[in-house]
């Protein structure tokens, strides 16, 4: 077999794996059920996965771990949150958010 072959049918597994590791939820359909502590803990997925991508970028100035008062994006992502925690309102969280983030970019240089 070829190197090109080999790729190709490299590829091919692992589309196929990809497909049958989330269509063994879909194919079953109602038939499928999950315990309720697995299907619980699964409603705070998307909300785990977003700190998970969020997070670091604030944490991060540089290339370097920056939690500190001199990071800008750490300030605008903590009065996000606290807008967010306390509003419960998407417009208000994202314009508090950008607005910390602007004053502290003027502030700080």
């Amino acid at each position: 077999m070829g190197e090109t072959a080999f790729g190709w049918a490299l590829i091919a597994g692992m589309a196929v794996v990809a497909f049958l590791a989330r269509a063994v939820f879909i194919l079953p359909g109602s038939h499928l059920r999950l315990p309720p502590t697995a299907e619980r803990v699964l409603r705070y997925a998307p909300a785990a996965a977003l700190v998970a991508i969020i997070v670091p970028d604030l944490a991060y100035a540089h290339g370097v771990w920056a939690v500190s008062i001199d990071n800008p994006r750490l300030i605008g992502g903590v009065a996000a949150f606290a807008i967010a925690a306390a509003t419960r309102s998407i417009l208000l969280t994202i314009a508090g958010g950008m607005a910390a983030l602007t004053l502290a970019r003027l502030i700080g240089g």
